[in-house]
């Protein structure tokens, strides 16, 4: 349906009212066509996801932008419910598990100056891993849960590299082998990653300072609880910062997209590495997909790199798709745990279904310039 509007209203757009010919330059006709797709882009994002936000009384933020270019962002709902402080545009949220591709691209930084190897194994510099039932991982394995780690000290699920298991412990592992390597805490290297990004509103629930974070509740808007020691408990054992502990922005993490897929980050062939899929994941919401370093990757089309996070009261989703350098990003502070996260992530899981389709439309009628 979206496909044949797309078309019909381009082919209006291009070819009506040619009855006469003025004498004017040539016209970029692909110019048009692009500026026309993404007006058609703002009108159907604006349809469908006003639609959502209804649909789900969503109490957030979400936001769509191309390259530069704002396609769609709207927030609704409070950061605090009790001052009833509304949502803006300033509004920091806890992004639960997107932090992760923030620790991976930790590494990745460390193995550029030559400080580690992916291949290595991390009993080769944690004491801890230093046993018969942990010598064998490697830092490869806990970028994409491969290891058959899930809680420290405990035993291994299997035989690391043959299965995947996802886990919060394995990627607290991470954060400990970047602070040995580097020689900082991983809050200085968090601090340093989102001065490169140009992400000026970020921060770790360790040391955030700032006024505009939104608590977190678990609940509903008409009967909620808000979830105690808020950010300061991320970096706690049952989190760990490099697991789950960044707070950020819907503007920061668009800064962070751009700059990350945009090469300003990674070298292009480590940014490659970040990116190959190296596992796969049976995800209880999003179902099959791929996983590569802290990130995970649809099978089939669209392309699209995205993590979800959820940390109590804080469901959150980061998308990028690479071929139209779009950026879709969802952050919340509430969640009703009592239906469970099934329920919790509809709205996410409807917004990704409504860009991934529209990503493939566009796909389709560029193919056919």
């Amino acid at each position: 349906m979206i496909k044949n509007f797309i078309i019909l209203s381009l082919f209006c757009f291009l070819f009506s009212c040619t009855t006469e010919t003025p004498k004017i330059a040539p016209v970029d006709k692909k110019a048009i066509v692009d500026s026309t797709i993404a007006a058609f882009q703002k009108t159907l994002l604006e349809q469908q996801l006003d639609s959502t936000f209804k649909k789900y009384h969503f109490n957030g933020s979400i936001a769509v932008f191309k390259d530069s270019l704002p396609l769609y962002r709207r927030e609704n709902g409070y950061s605090d419910f009790k001052r009833k402080t509304k949502i803006d545009s300033n509004t920091i949220f806890a992004i639960g598990s997107v932090s992760k591709q923030f620790t991976a691209v930790m590494i990745l930084l460390q193995m550029e100056q030559g400080k580690l190897n992916v291949t290595d194994k991390a009993s080769k510099y944690l004491k801890e891993f230093q046993t018969k039932e942990y010598e064998n991982i490697t830092i490869h394995q806990l970028l994409n849960h491969t290891s058959g780690l899930n809680l420290m000290g405990g035993k291994l699920m299997f035989k690391s590299g043959s299965d995947f298991f996802y886990s919060n412990d394995g990627f607290n592992t991470l954060g400990k082998i970047v602070e040995k390597v580097s020689g900082k805490s991983y809050d200085e290297n968090a601090l340093e990653l989102f001065k490169k990004a140009g992400m000026a509103h970020s921060s770790t629930g360790n040391i955030f300072k700032g006024n505009n974070f939104a608590s977190a509740y678990v609940g509903t808007p008409a009967k909620f609880s808000e979830v105690p020691n808020m950010p300061k408990r991320l970096g706690g054992k049952e989190i760990g910062t490099p697991a789950g502990g960044i707070l950020s922005t819907i503007q920061d993490l668009h800064s962070w997209n751009n700059a990350l897929y945009g090469g300003k980050i990674l070298k292009p062939e480590t940014l490659k590495l970040f990116m190959a899929k190296s596992s796969e994941r049976h995800h209880a919401t999003f179902g099959k997909i791929g996983y590569a370093y802290g990130i995970m990757l649809n099978i089939g089309l669209p392309n699209s790199y995205f993590h979800s996070g959820y940390i109590k009261g804080s469901p959150s989703l980061n998308i990028y798709y690479p071929d139209t350098k779009t950026s879709v990003i969802i952050l919340s502070n509430i969640a009703d745990e009592e239906r469970g996260k099934g329920v919790i992530f509809r709205p996410h899981i409807e917004v990704k279904k409504i860009t991934d389709h529209l990503e493939n439309t566009l796909a389709q009628l560029r193919s056919k310039d």
